[in-house]
C-alpha cells in the first residue's frame, strides 16, 4: 500500500451499522451536547442527566467503570428512543482524567451491562 492509499485507509470512516440511515438526531444533540462538561467529576451524574433530558434520552443509572471501558472512571448508562420504539443503550464516559465525556456504543466487552440495562428498563416499565 502506498503513501496516499494509506492516507485514504486512515481518513475513511467506519461505515454506520448496516439498516441505519444517519445518526438520529437525539444521538448527536446527546453527543454536542455533552462537549460543554464542565470538568467537575462530581457533577458528572446529573450533567448527564440534564442532558440526556434536554436531547430525548433517558438517563438510567451510574456506576463505576470498574475497568468495563478503556480511559474510563464512571459509566452513565442511558437509552435513546422511544419507549414503544426501538431503543437503543449508550454508555456516557467520563474519561479516567475526570475532564470529558464520550459516548460508547455496547461493545462485545459490555454486553452484560447492555443486557443488565435492558432488564433494569423492563423491570421499570413493569411497575
Amino acid at each position: 500500500m502506498g503513501a496516499s492509499q494509506a492516507a485514504v485507509a486512515i481518513a475513511t470512516p467506519a461505515p454506520l451499522p448496516a439498516g441505519d440511515g444517519g445518526i438520529p438526531m437525539g444521538l448527536l444533540e446527546l453527543e454536542l451536547s455533552l462537549d460543554d462538561f464542565s470538568g467537575n467529576r462530581d457533577d458528572f451524574p446529573g450533567f448527564v442527566r440534564t442532558v440526556a433530558d434536554n436531547a430525548g434520552a433517558e438517563f438510567l443509572f451510574a456506576l463505576p467503570a470498574s475497568e468495563l471501558i478503556d480511559d474510563c472512571m464512571s459509566i452513565a448508562v442511558l437509552r435513546l428512543g422511544e419507549a414503544d420504539a426501538e431503543t437503543s443503550i449508550l454508555f456516557a464516559c467520563l474519561d479516567e482524567q475526570g475532564t470529558a465525556i464520550r459516548i460508547e456504543h455496547p461493545s462485545d466487552g459490555t454486553r452484560d451491562l447492555e443486557r443488565f440495562a435492558e432488564s433494569f428498563v423492563s423491570v421499570l416499565e413493569r411497575m
